[in-house]
Order: structure tokens, then sequence, then C-alpha cells
């Protein structure tokens, strides 16, 4: 009964952190991304649809720091109202106090494996597609004063002024023509979408035509009223499906497949290192096609040609000339090699960020679960920041580690779980410190935290008697 009261003590909180993260990401998200709908005409189905497929990454960013702030609200909660007092009082250890928690972060954790391989790369996936289409559409009245329209095609133009619905001081310049080039002059002029063109009306102008490429022929046209229709293809968006992913659009099978793939292409490129020694110098290598192994026999023979007394001068340049063009293509195979090592690394990274990230909520519960015991406040604004420091923390060192291990200076796998092994270790001396009250680290910020809660408690004892 204690381990389901704990579990189930954890639901609300979460839900109701995972609700404030999405709206509070959901909304940084919508202020950097509202360019891409301004001016395109997109129905509420299509800006809906966006949203959606980004929710997935934001509910993947969202769910581990929800975890984390429920741990310290429960278990900060709990400190505060003597339970956990009255447990250790009952004979119960803080490890099996803290079980049915780490129970609770195991199911998020499982629900996020799969999420993350099965849910989130299609996401991302169709994000992309549906971003790059909505980038191609072309605008219909997004025509702004002073700046150069040049999405028409055929046309460029630019108003100088604007009269309510319509457009004053207007000139259009024709482009893409190779037989003459127009310029047209109005005082005013109104602009509308029809079907799959765009009808430029325009009032009291010119029309300046000067023939090319030879520039013998010039005319000048006035006119009242002017009608221009401009054809456009991408006025309404036009959805493409592609097969082409990008690492973040993959499950694991298909890195899998990919990773498979370049060690084929390492093993053909040393295997073409290897018969280029062998075919072109007298050596042979012995199994290491390092680049170390062959500068130093490439220096070697390069040596003996120099020292040669058999060879005349001539077989001696046209040998080093041939040393040169060899030491060239090999450093054009080891520079493939190094971008096929980049390639697996980066597919490497993405599969353990599918297991890495997910565990983060495991991690979280081991270390949040003793600070907020020793914290003793289970607000939601305490809460909220001590995770904050805790995920920015977590979030840097997950991306200076796709970083390093990008470059090959790390390998994937530590990359992706330093953060989860480092969170759990301070999680577990913390909950070896309070299990055996030990202070050997000294966490002021806390002891502030519960020096104002005794305050409180004090304040509200006075006022009561």
């Amino acid at each position: 009964m204690l381990h389901k009261y704990i579990l189930r003590q954890h639901v609300a909180p979460f839900i109701l952190a995972l609700l404030m993260l999405l709206f509070v990401l959901l909304t940084n998200f919508l202020l950097r991304a509202i360019d891409r709908f301004l001016g395109k005409g997109l129905g509420f189905g299509i800006i809906a649809e966006y949203v959606g497929l980004n929710m997935a990454w934001i509910l993947a960013l969202a769910a581990p720091m929800a975890v984390l702030v429920a741990t310290l609200m429960v278990f900060g909660r709990m400190s505060h109202d003597n339970e956990i007092t009255a447990l250790r009082t009952a004979g119960l250890s803080y490890p099996s106090i803290l079980a049915p928690a780490v129970v609770f972060g195991m199911l998020v954790c499982m629900f996020l494996v799969f999420f993350h391989n099965q849910v989130l790369p299609k996401a991302n996936h169709r994000a992309r597609l549906l971003s790059s289409d909505i980038s191609r559409k072309r605008p219909d009245l997004g025509i702004q004063v002073g700046i150069f329209v040049n999405d028409l095609p055929s046309y460029s133009m630019i108003v100088r002024g604007q009269d309510g619905a319509g457009f004053t001081d207007i000139l259009i310049y024709s482009k893409d023509n190779r037989t003459s080039q127009v310029t047209i002059y109005a005082d005013r002029g109104t602009m509308q979408t029809i079907d799959d063109a765009i009808l430029l009306n325009l009032e009291d102008g010119e029309i300046h035509e000067l023939s090319l490429p030879d520039y013998d022929e010039y005319r000048r046209l006035k006119f009242a009223k002017h009608r221009i229709v401009i054809p456009v293809d991408n006025l309404y968006l036009e959805r493409r499906e592609s097969e082409q992913r990008g690492d973040r659009e993959m499950d694991i099978g298909m890195m899998q497949a990919k990773i498979e793939g370049y060690l084929g292409k390492i093993e053909k490129v040393n295997a073409r290192i290897a018969n280029r020694i062998t075919s072109q110098t007298p050596y042979h290598l012995t199994g290491d096609t390092s680049q170390v192994a062959t500068k130093a026999l490439m220096s070697r023979w390069k040596q003996a040609i120099a020292d040669s007394a058999q060879l005349t001068p001539g077989e001696s340049a046209r040998l080093a000339r041939r040393a040169n063009n060899l030491e060239r293509g090999l450093t054009g195979d080891y520079n493939l090699l190094r971008s096929y090592h980049r390639g697996i690394n980066r597919y490497k990274v993405e599969i353990y960020k599918k297991f890495a990230i997910p565990f983060a909520c495991i991690a979280f519960i081991i270390v949040g679960a003793p600070i907020g015991i020793r914290a003793r406040r289970g607000g939601f604004a305490v809460a909220s920041a001590l995770s904050l420091g805790f995920f920015v923390i977590y979030w840097a060192l997950l991306i200076a580690g796709e970083e390093l291990a990008d470059r090959a200076l790390v390998p994937p796998f530590l990359a992706m779980w330093a953060a989860n092994i480092l969170l759990t270790i301070i999680g577990l001396l913390l909950i070896w410190q309070i299990h055996n009250e030990h202070r050997f680290w000294r966490l002021d910020i806390l002891d502030l935290f519960r020096k104002r809660n005794s305050a409180a408690d004090d304040d509200t004892a006075i006022q009561q008697s």
C-alpha cells in the first residue's frame, strides 16, 4: 500500500509539470516559427498539422524535466509534512522509500524509448517535409512598402506607398526576358489573386520597353489603366513525399543499416589502400592499413629512392613523382575514411540518444528525491527552479558530448551517457548521505529553502496560538 501511495503521488505533479512545460516550450516554438506562416495564406489545418508534428520533439524534451519537477514536489512535500520522518521511524530505509519513484521513472522511460524510436523519427520527417513545402509556397499579398518583391515569376516590383487596400508609386521590372527589358511605372494600383495567378490592376502610368540584346529599339506607352496577369505555380501549398531522411528522422533499424553501409565502404577503402601500396611500391602491408603505418612505409621508400646509387637521375625523379602522387592518393583515402567514421559516430550518437534521454527520467529521480527531502519544500516554483538548473547542466553535457562525438574526440556511448552517469553517481551519494546522516556536501541553498519553510511554520503556529 505504501508503494502504491508514493507512486500515485507522482502522477498529478507529473501531469501538471508536463502541461506547464509543454505550454512554455510550445509558446517559445510558435514565437520563433511565426515568420514561416506570415503572408503564406495557410489554412488552420496546415498550421495545426505543423504544430502537432513539432509537438513530438517538444514532448520528448519536456517529459524528463517533468519527472524531475514531480520528484522534487512529491519528496519535498513528504519531507515538509514529516511523512519521510514517520516512514524512517517505522523502520523503512531511504532506498525502499525511493523505490516506487524509481518504478515510476522506469515506466516513463520505457514509454519514451518507444516514443523516441517509433514516433519521433516519423514526426520529425513529416515536419521537415511540411516546413520545406511551406517555405516554397509563394506569398499572395505579402507586399511591404519600400521592399523589393522578387518572388513573382518574370517580374520584380517595389511600391513606395500604400493607400488603404491599394498601393501608390509602383515600379515593376521584367526579368528572365531575353528579347526585351520592360519597365512599368504606375501612380496607383491594386493586387489580387485569381485561381493560380496574381492580377495587378495599374492606373496612370507608363510602359518603357527596350529591345535586347542590341538595344536598337525603344518604345514608350502611356496608359490610364493596365492589367497584368502573373501565373504563379506555387500560390497554393503543394505537398511532397520523400524517402530521404536525416539521422533524427530514422529509427534504430534504419541507422544500423547506414552504419553497416559505412563499414562496407571502409573495408573497400582499406583494401584499396593495401592494393595501392602493393602495386606501386616494393613493400607490402601486414594487415595494418592505418595512416601512421603507411606514412612510415612511404618515408622509408622515399628515403630508399634518394639513397639508391643504382638509379639514374631521371629514374629517381620519376619514382619520386610516383611516390608523391601515391601519397596524395592515400591522403584522399584517409580523408574519406575519416568522413565515414564521422558518419558512423553520428548515427551511433543518435542510437544511444534514443536510450540516454529516456533513462534521464530514472537519473533525475535518483538525484531529485534526496534534494527534495533536504529542501523540505514541495511547491511548484521551488521544484521548477531546482529542476531547471539540473536540466540546463544535463543538456549542456549532452550537446557538448554530441559535438565531441561527431568530431571523433569522444566515444559515442560515453558522449551520450556521461550526463546520466554523473547525475546517477551524485544522486546515489546524496542518498547515502541522508541515509547515514552524513554531510560531506554542504548544500547551503537547500538549507535556505528549509529555513524559510521553518520560519513560515513558526509564523503559522504563532497566528494559531
